[in-house]
């Protein structure tokens, strides 16, 4: 819906507003061109700036202020005096630096640059600037030995390039200047040495050359030349793999938040391993993380706190595999929280500047004003700071200042300036409002706060905004009338008048709808309108936005468009307009024409591919492309898509480079040096994607030095003496050209030493020894390749690695403020002894004993941790009336220094606490005793006790409250004359001189005149019971306070089980067993725990788990022990049979008396000898054996000795004296011999020899 509106100026003002329309509330701005200003920066260089030394140097700063401001420089810190340079112009009216360094060396212009814009208000700061140039060094000369390799043996080509400023970028190739070919078993690593997981025979060749582009200077440099033989006369055999980069098992790296992260892992093995990557204890981040190198590498984009952790890299190959881990620890420069806004402040008036930052380790802040530390500026009244935030009150005329917030920690720091203008000036009301013409409904904006000189309230009508525009949400008639807004300060006020005439809204009622009309049919489209009775709307009609056709079939009436003889040109889209001299309402609608029959539907494909690829206009570092779109296939197209592949950096993966126009058929494309590109297009509409065009032909560019360094370069102080210097190196299509090296470059700061660089390839770090502990250095890193080096590189600050503290703090202070806060203080210990950054002081604190009684057990030392230098602290928490002892010790990010000698303290009496235990015990009628235990906790000398009672009727009111002091030595009490049958609320409270403790409160009853008779309170008694638990219901009159349900098992001598209701008339019993009953009752109780009032007993039964139960003849146990049982009997049948086949009589009381043993002789039943032993019986030896004349059987002449059926050794005695073993014999001799005895065996006997 479209809006018009007319002005006028109607006296004061006048203001129309049309019922139902929606606006935007004004907003007003502050007209302050002509009002004072302190300076503000606007525009400056970056902080870190590499010159090119064949250009000049431009520093920029700009600021704006009213006045104008001034301005001037720093450098190194002191005042840049400019004039008395003649090589150094400032720009009229601005702070832009501009060095001519031609014939001058850019060196003598490196420094850090600081700008300083000031009017008569202030002086607002630049950021400081550090300046380098950028720097290629030429390789150092070696000579290059030849390297011999047995076949199979993992191999490290170093490139080692000379470290310059920014790093080279490295790159390897033969003297044809083409890429050596590079795949998972050989492999460029990131500090740019050139790895063999194995060795073939074809690696032999001399000419494995190393480059380094410098991408700054353009220049590329090239080692000399690398001999590789490889021989075959004592080949390597298949081994697990083995990590050669980063060696050993574990290794730790640290990246900044918001940077990339790149892990790399190159194993040894052979046959080739395979390598994988994951993270310990969680997932890759999802979307930010990818694999590069042939899997060697883990790229992690955008790195957050959750990105810290162990990452796991796992070589594999078919004869094992080995596992590397590797700590990331991700640290942050600071980021702002809440940076410092400017003020803009009246006399009298109060404002604060807030400043949050965060990062890790936590930065520091700091203020200045006027580029002053604040605690060196002079002192203002107004001004005080709380939490670190400027607090201003009162602020006076000619107190405009501009204010430095500095946040800083080792990775960085943050620098905002905010001014406060102190403005002492009349109100002006900066813009009126004229007659406005807006509908009803809508929410008008107007800044005044008195209507017809009623004044206006923030309310659902009325919105004022912090602006002072006055917003009436929903317009309506009744919100007419005079609206005034008044400004005033203590300087005096102003008025301003608008008249507000609310009018009812145009609206379209009858909207056209959408046609779909046969060829030669008619089509009506209908516009009826609601209006204003005093506004008289005009209509006009549209089609496809333009006016209707100057033809007599179309027919247009006062609500109406009409179309008689539709023709196919008639299709498209009809817009109704209904016009007033203050609003328009529109709506729209489509006409389709058809034929009599209907048409195929349109089917919609993806676009064909693009063809005819060509290139043109081909430069060193830009082509371009042209091509010839394919079928739309029914949808129009939206944009075509280009990708390229790099097949001499990734050979076979398209990256999208760019998105062009439908409009379009043509592109100019901006290439890298040293890059072999073939370019496709895809096309793109509503359905989707193409597939790709054709491959353009091949477009290779020439190598040139490095356009760019190394970056995210970072100082970390690995130990006391070391520190390690890391860079991203650069991307192949970075490189430029081949022989990427990088110069690592270093000097320790504020010393006059000359910088010690070195130049290394594929590396990505270095660590530096023999530093002293915590000492600043100034590090760069700088790309070249063969062709020269990269662009000057920045100068990086760092540290090298921290040591312990070596000095414990000293003069420990303890000032005890109360029972439980004590602050203490102590002598900051001097940073020399620190031995790095001082992160704080550990303060720890423990209870020896207390003041009143001793401890049972000593308490475990506590830790407070001051974060900063500051020598205090409050100790908070502490236990009144007791020792304490407390040391200190300061600690840096290496750890904790000595720690101090201990510190004893004591601290004051305080209010005890509760007493333990507080109870009631009816006495008679009117009578209870109050009994009490002392407190746990006594924190000092108990004066005596404070009880206080008083009664409550049956509504919970209380009545009058009465007090007692009692001695510190009683723990009990009689009230006497009291109320009978009356509830009461006792108070208690322990004292010391400090005052009393906490009160414990609880209620007692006085005995009833006679007992009520039992269930007078309880009506009907419900229960519905499952199979583990009971539901039991109840009707109750009495108090809730005191009501149980009691159960027991029916028929048992158990006491009642009691569980108490709580203020309910349901309650579940659980832990019910299936199959039993309960006799049930619910009771109430006085505060004596005497039953008062009972239910009769009911009897519930908890059915049985008869669905649980389990049929035992289908258990698994239960069948295979009772097929254990058959097996046995099978075995003693089988026994018994052989037994009974075999016959005769074993010579075993023979055996058996020359054991001469009178426990084991034979018995029969009734004459004291089994049977088998009776002389009476016919002793027939077996077959084959033979029975000397004495009657006794020789182990050495028999040969089926009873030995032979037994186990294997010696026969065995059971518990009855039986002999065990005897005929469990060779069961080959039983089946051989057969048995000659008719006389069926001993179960007894049977049974012995099976066991």
């Amino acid at each position: 819906m479209d809006m018009k509106r007319s002005c006028t100026l109607c006296g004061g003002a006048v203001m129309l507003l049309l019922l139902g329309h929606m606006t935007t509330a004004l907003e007003v701005p502050l007209d302050r061109e002509y009002l004072p200003q302190p300076p503000t920066i606007t525009h400056q260089s970056l902080k870190d700036y590499i010159i090119d030394p064949r250009e000049n140097i431009v520093i920029h700063c700009e600021a704006k202020g009213k006045p104008h401001p001034s301005f001037s420089w720093t450098r190194n810190g002191t005042h840049f005096d400019v004039e008395k340079d003649s090589k150094v112009i400032m720009k009229p009216n601005s702070g832009t630096l501009v060095i001519d360094i031609s014939g001058e060396k850019a060196e003598a212009y490196e420094g850090v640059y600081q700008c300083i814009a000031r009017n008569e208000h202030g002086s607002a700061m630049s950021n400081n600037i550090v300046i380098r140039q950028s720097r290629s060094p030429l390789w150092s000369k070696e000579k290059i030995e030849p390297i011999t390799v047995q076949r199979g043996m993992s191999l490290v080509l170093q490139c080692r390039p000379p470290a310059g400023l920014p790093p080279p970028i490295i790159f390897w190739m033969d003297n044809n200047f083409q890429r050596l070919p590079q795949n998972s078993r050989v492999s460029q690593a990131l500090n740019g040495d050139l790895y063999f997981c194995n060795v073939l025979m074809e690696d032999t060749r001399n000419d494995y050359i190393c480059y380094a582009r410098f991408p700054h200077t353009q220049t590329i440099q090239q080692k000399q030349p690398i001999n590789v033989n490889v021989l075959d006369n004592s080949p390597s055999g298949e081994r697990a793999p083995t990590f050669m980069n980063p060696p050993g098992t574990h290794s730790t790296t640290m990246v900044l938040k918001g940077d990339t992260l790149q892990l790399e892992c190159i194993a040894d093995g052979l046959p080739t391993p395979d390598i994988s990557w994951s993270k310990v204890n969680g997932d890759l981040p999802s979307g930010r993380f990818s694999v590069h190198s042939f899997q060697k590498t883990l790229k992690i984009t955008e790195v957050t706190e959750a990105d810290g952790g162990d990452y796991r890299c796992l070589a594999k190959n078919r004869l094992g595999s080995n596992h590397h881990i590797i700590t990331v620890v991700v640290r942050a420069a600071p980021f702002w929280i809440s940076a410092p806004q400017n003020l803009i402040l009246a006399p009298k008036e109060s404002g604060m500047l807030t400043c949050r930052a965060e990062g890790n380790p936590k930065p520091t802040v700091t203020w200045s004003v006027n580029g002053i530390p604040i605690e060196n500026s002079h002192k203002d009244p107004s001004r005080k700071i709380e939490n670190g935030n400027i607090i201003l009150s009162d602020v006076q005329t000619g107190s405009s200042s501009v204010y430095q917030c500095n946040a800083s920690n080792e990775y960085g720091y943050l620098l905002a300036n905010a001014f406060v203008s102190v403005l002492g000036i009349l109100p002006l009301i900066s813009k009126h409002v004229y007659c406005e013409f807006m509908l009803h409904g809508d929410y008008a904006s107007v800044i005044c706060r008195f209507k017809d000189s009623q004044s206006i309230v923030d309310g659902d009508s009325y919105i004022i905004h912090k602006n002072n525009t006055l917003e009436i949400n929903v317009a309506r008639p009744l919100n007419s009338g005079k609206y005034t807004c008044i400004a005033s300060n203590s300087l005096g006020n102003k008025e301003n008048h608008v008249y507000l005439e609310v009018k009812e809204a145009t609206r379209i009622i009858r909207q056209p709808g959408y046609k779909v009309v046969q060829r030669n049919s008619m089509a009506v489209f209908e516009c009826k309108v609601k209006h204003d009775p005093s506004l008289f709307p005009s209509m006009i009609w549209l089609k496809d936005n333009m006016e209707l056709p100057d033809d007599t079939r179309f027919e247009v009436g006062s609500d109406s468009l009409t179309i008689h003889d539709v023709r196919e040109d008639d299709e498209g889209n009809y817009t109704c307009i209904r016009n007033t001299t203050l609003d328009q309402d529109s709506a729209s609608a489509m006409l389709t024409v058809v034929e009599a029959t209907p048409t195929p539907p349109i089917i919609m494909e993806q676009p064909d591919p693009p063809t005819d690829l060509e290139l043109t206009d081909q430069r060193e570092r830009s082509v371009q492309l042209t091509w010839t779109p394919g079928d739309e296939n029914n949808s129009p197209l939206q944009l075509f898509l280009i990708q390229y592949e790099d097949s001499l950096h990734k050979p076979g993966v398209w990256v999208n480079m760019t998105e062009v126009s439908v409009t379009s058929t043509t592109a100019h494309l901006e290439l890298s040096p040293y890059a072999y590109y073939s370019f496709r297009v895809l096309a793109l509409n509503d359905v989707g994607l193409s597939e790709p065009s054709a491959p353009s032909r091949q477009y290779r560019t020439n190598p040139a030095r490095p356009d760019g360094n190394p970056s995210d370069v970072e100082v970390i102080g690995t130990s006391p003496d070391s520190m390690t210097i890391t860079w991203r190196e650069l991307t192949g299509l970075e490189s430029n050209g081949p022989g990427l090296q990088y110069k690592v470059s270093w000097r320790q700061k504020d010393l006059d030493q000359q910088w010690t660089s070195l130049t290394l390839a594929n590396v990505s770090q270095y660590v530096v020894t023999g530093t002293p502990t915590f000492a600043p250095y100034e590090v760069t890193v700088q790309a070249v390749n063969d062709y020269g080096s990269g662009p000057r590189p920045e100068v990086v600050l760092g540290y090298s690695g921290e040591d312990l503290p070596n000095v414990a703090p000293e003069n420990v202070k303890v000032s005890v403020q109360n029972g439980t806060v004590a602050e203490v203080r102590w002598d900051a210990v001097p940073l020399s002894t620190v031995q790095g950054r001082l992160n704080g002081y550990k303060v720890s604190y423990w209870k020896m004993r207390s003041l009143h009684k001793q401890d049972p057990e000593p308490v475990k030392p506590q830790e407070l941790i001051f974060h900063g230098s500051e020598p205090e602290g409050l100790l908070i928490g502490l236990h009144p009336y007791s020792q304490y002892t407390l040391n200190i010790r300061a600690f840096n990010r290496k750890g904790d220094g000595p720690t101090s000698s201990n510190h004893i303290f004591e601290t004051p009496e305080g209010v005890p606490g509760p007493p333990a235990d507080l109870k009631i015990k009816n006495l008679n009628l009117d009578s209870l005793i109050v009994k009490w235990v002392p407190p746990v906790e006594y924190n000092g000398h108990l004066t005596g006790y404070l009880l206080k009672y008083q009664p409550i009727n049956t509504t919970d009111e209380l009545g009058p409250l009465k007090e007692l002091l009692l001695p510190a030595n009683e723990t009990s009490i009689t009230l006497e004359n009291l109320k009978h049958s009356t509830h009461y609320k006792f108070y208690l409270n322990a004292m010391t001189i400090k005052g009393s403790g906490p009160t414990v409160t609880t209620e007692g009853f006085t005995m009833v005149d006679e007992a009520p008779p039992a269930g007078r309170m309880f009506g009907s008694v419900n229960s519905s019971v499952e199979e583990d638990h009971a539901v039991i219901s109840w009707e109750y009159s009495g108090p809730d306070r005191n009501v149980y349900v009691e159960y027991v098992v029916d028929n048992s001598k158990e006491p009642w089980k009691t569980e108490f209701v709580n203020g309910t008339r349901t309650y579940q019993i659980k832990g019910l067993k299936p199959g039993m009953s309960y006799r049930v009752r619910v009771v109430a109780k006085d505060h004596s725990d005497t039953t008062v009032h009972s239910t009769e007993e009911m009897l519930i039964t908890v059915p049985a788990m008869t669905s649980k139960q389990v049929d035992i003849a289908t258990q698994g146990w239960f069948i295979g022990l009772m097929c254990a049982i058959a097996l046995l009997i099978l075995v003693l049948l089988i026994v018994c049979f052989i037994k009974r086949n075999k016959g005769g009589k074993y010579p075993v009381k023979e055996k058996e008396d020359a054991h001469q043993d009178p426990e084991i002789q034979p018995m029969k039943e009734d004459d004291g000898t089994f049977g088998e032993y009776s002389d009476t019986e016919d002793h027939k030896p077996l077959k084959g054996s033979r029975t000397p004349s004495n009657g006794t059987v020789k182990k050495d002449d028999s040969d089926d000795s009873l030995v032979d059926y037994g186990e294997g050794g010696d026969g065995q005695f059971n518990e009855d004296g039986s002999f065990i073993g005897q005929y469990s014999g060779k069961k080959e001799k039983d089946t051989a011999e057969g048995n000659e005895s008719s006389e069926a065996p001993s179960p007894v006997n049977a049974m012995n020899s099976f066991v």
